[in-house]
Order: C-alpha cells, then structure tokens, then sequence
C-alpha cells in the first residue's frame, strides 16, 4: 500500500461532505454515542458502491444515464427531506441524549441512505481505486478490495472523531438556545446545498 494512496484517500475523508456534516449533527444533537453510529451508518452506505466499482457495474451505471438520473435524484429528494425536517425543528429544544427505543436505528438507517442514494461516490471508486492498481499488478482485484476496506476505515475514524469532537461540545451549545436554532439552521442550508450540488452533478 502506497503513502500516495493514504494521503490521497484522507484528503477526501476529511474534505467535509454529506457524511460529515450528518455525523457532526448527530454529535451536536444526540451526543458522542450516536455521532460513532453515524459514522458507522457512512462507512456501512460507501459499501455497495466499492462492491459496484469492484464488479464493474459502475460502468453500467455510467454508460446508463437514466439509472444515474433516478439514482441522483432520489438522492436529492433525501438531501432536501433531510434540510427540510432540520429546518422545520430547528426551534424545537434538545435536552438530554436521545437514548428513545429506536433511535440508534434511525441514526443508522439516515446514514445508510444518505451514502447509498449518491450515484457518484461509485463513479468516484469506479476512477479512483485503479489509479492505486496498475493493470499488470497480479492479483488486482484482492488489491482494490485491501484498498477499499483500508478507505472505509480512514472514513469510520474521521467521520467518528467529527462527530465525538462535535458531541463533547454538546452541552456548551445546549446551554445558549439562540446558538442550537442557528446551528440547526446551518445544518439545514448545508443539506440543502448538498442537495442542489448532486443535481448539477454530471456523469
């Protein structure tokens, strides 16, 4: 495994993205405990894209723009759902953590869907990971395989320590009200934007 591929594949974790701003807002709103399962809901949604960069039906996703489209927006359609419903509670008072029956598997299933509806993180593997593999490498597949669990562990941590970070600074937040209605408000515009950036996005 190459420097190259570990400095590149942190640079793109760590660039803040859809995940990191659902697991930040888990840690601000749930705490530390429900931040690392969003991260992990990320982590977990990245799977059937490398699977799909892996087999080459990235290919077909690319060559077919029709299933890139319904893809896209049904991704877009979440994204605005999500800045949506954050906009719409965003006055609503947090105390406590949300430890309600449920909620670690609404924070999982969130996550999940976020990742799993945004068709370009399998057109990103799909250019991405053979840059890591050169064609006469023996064995390439179980190489892009090694590389891809070693992605979605760089993706596990960075995202988990977002949102710890974000979850100890928790109840400072909570204390001013007036800061978690624009915080919340912040929340909301970014999932918006992300929204509307998926769809401009082309193949």
């Amino acid at each position: 495994m190459s420097w190259a591929f570990l400095a590149t594949a942190l640079v793109i974790v760590a660039t803040p993205g859809t995940g990191a701003v659902f697991t930040i807002a888990a840690g601000l709103g749930r705490g530390p405990k429900a931040a690392v399962v969003a991260a992990l809901a990320c982590t977990v949604g990245t799977v059937p894209h490398l699977v799909a960069a892996l087999t080459g039906l990235a290919a077909v996703l690319h060559a077919s723009g029709v299933a890139f489209a319904v893809l896209k927006y049904l991704g877009v359609a979440y994204l605005l759902w999500m800045a949506w419903s954050t906009w719409r509670h965003r006055r609503e008072p947090i105390t406590g953590t949300d430890e309600r029956p449920g909620s670690t598997w609404s924070v999982m299933a969130s996550g999940i869907t976020l990742n799993l509806l945004n068709p370009k993180l399998t057109l990103f593997f799909f250019a991405f990971l053979p840059q890591f593999v050169p064609a006469s490498t023996p064995h390439a597949t179980s190489r892009m395989l090694v590389l891809s669990l070693v992605f979605m562990a760089l993706t596990f941590l960075v995202f988990a320590a977002y949102g710890v970070c974000a979850g100890l600074l928790r109840e400072r937040v909570l204390a001013r009200p007036r800061l978690v209605e624009r915080i919340q408000g912040f929340f909301a515009a970014a999932f918006a934007a992300l929204g509307l950036r998926l769809a401009f996005e082309s193949r």
